[in-house]
């Protein structure tokens, strides 16, 4: 099991909570950037520590360099919230927050796209495959 998934799945129903507070207030309409300033607030009156940009190391190959990655927010350091505002949420903004999970060695991310009725409805699960698996090693 990956070190962070416990963690990160305590907090995914924390933040669809706080997310949900959002969408009540503002409902759907809005751009991605006044949803995530908003969640931000929302998190820190959950006492929850959130961040905007990471710089991370890139390993490719030989190369190794740093890079300041754009996420949204990533809220204690082991979730990874992704903002949307749009009609439809397209596999390539999935790719992405799955690519942003793996470079940053998380567990899970939430999708959220604010641009739906029920905000329910607009909240995705993301997993790296076996970030919940027990490792038999771990016994």
């Amino acid at each position: 099991m990956h070190p962070l998934y416990a963690r990160a799945d305590q907090l995914t129903s924390i933040v669809i909570g706080a997310a949900i507070e959002v969408h009540r207030i503002l409902g759907p309409g809005l751009l991605e950037s006044i949803y995530e300033r908003c969640l931000i607030h929302e998190l820190k009156l959950r006492d929850l520590n959130s961040v905007k940009q990471k710089i991370v190391q890139i390993r490719y190959k030989d190369v190794v360099f740093e890079e300041n990655l754009r996420f949204d927010i990533l809220v204690e350091d082991c979730l990874l919230i992704e903002i949307k505002a749009v009609e439809h949420v397209l596999p390539v903004h999935i790719a992405a927050a799955i690519s942003y999970l793996k470079l940053l060695d998380l567990p899970l991310g939430l999708m959220i796209n604010f641009h739906v009725p029920k905000l329910v409805d607009g909240v995705k699960r993301l997993i790296i495959p076996g970030a919940n698996l027990i490792d038999p090693q771990e016994f």
